[in-house]
């Protein structure tokens, strides 16, 4: 039962890592990934001396850091939240609103976000208009627009990630709170000394997986909201690889890109289960 599991991990992700060796080499189809001129860490010295690609680099970290520092929290705070609601028809009917976002794309919540916050025909812009006579461009200003990314990610994936923290939160023994409770624990403290210690340990998984797509941004996400005028923030990794390696056919550039990304990623997973280790939390 697991040869499939095995397969899939051999085929689509070990074998691929070969088309590494693209990032040394000066790519052409002709002579292929193996026939084509070995050129060591020029990709890399160029990369490292353009100021588009440290930009890029920069707007990957800061977006990544925003998703992790504002958006890991939420799916922990629902998840506390709907473990007390105590109506269960009530707790069933907010589970699937929250979960149901994680099954649309990002073309069509792209496409709620441009409805709402569009400068010419949103709605919001709509009531801004009736009130003071102008309009605000949400999604052509700098500051606005990373709200509005982190915050559609939150809604688009917040609630489905909660799922991991009732499960961990249904292992806690309920004994435990009702100590608590005997010794004067209010509901606060409870929180505090019981819950959070009980799933400490699935925050800190998450949070080191989380760790290891410090450097990777969701293509789909930014490529649906990003436009022109925000290109300062809003070109990431992902979308410098799509625009300079596919659509210009600069395919060692990119790869060289990918694969200091993959590194980065590496080290960021491995510092991060170090750091959890000396509490006694980590992976391996």
């Amino acid at each position: 039962m697991f040869v499939p599991v095995i397969a899939f991990y051999v085929i689509f992700k070990y074998a691929p890592m070969a088309g590494v060796i693209v990032a040394f080499k000066s790519y052409n189809f002709a002579d292929g990934i193996f026939g084509s001129p070995w050129v060591g860490l020029k990709h890399f010295r160029l990369l490292f001396s353009n100021p588009n690609s440290l930009l890029i680099i920069r707007n990957t970290l800061i977006l990544s850091l925003l998703n992790i520092i504002v958006g890991f929290p939420f799916p922990i705070m629902l998840a506390i939240m709907l473990n007390e609601v105590r109506k269960l028809w009530f707790k069933k009917t907010v589970q699937t609103l929250i979960f149901l976002p994680h099954f649309l794309s990002w073309v069509i919540v792209g496409g709620i976000v441009v409805t709402i916050f569009s400068q010419e025909s949103g709605v919001i812009n709509h009531w801004i208009r009736q009130w003071t006579g102008n309009t605000f461009p949400f999604l052509y200003n700098e500051t606005s627009w990373l709200v509005i990314f982190v915050g559609s990610g939150i809604w688009k994936e917040a609630g489905f990630s909660a799922i991991v923290y009732l499960a961990a939160l249904s292992s806690i023994d309920t004994s435990l709170y009702e100590a608590a409770s005997i010794d004067g624990a209010g509901k606060w403290k409870q929180l505090w000394h019981v819950t959070l210690p009980g799933i400490a340990p699935t925050i800190v998984l998450m949070l080191i997986l989380s760790m290891g797509k410090v450097m990777e941004v969701g293509f789909d996400q930014v490529y649906t909201l990003q436009n022109s005028v925000v290109s300062g923030v809003a070109e990431v990794i992902s979308t410098y690889i799509y625009t300079i390696g596919l659509q210009k056919g600069q395919f060692s550039l990119t790869s060289a890109m990918g694969l200091f990304e993959s590194v980065v990623g590496f080290i960021l997973v491995v510092s991060a289960n170090a750091v959890a280790r000396k509490f006694n939390r980590g992976i391996w």
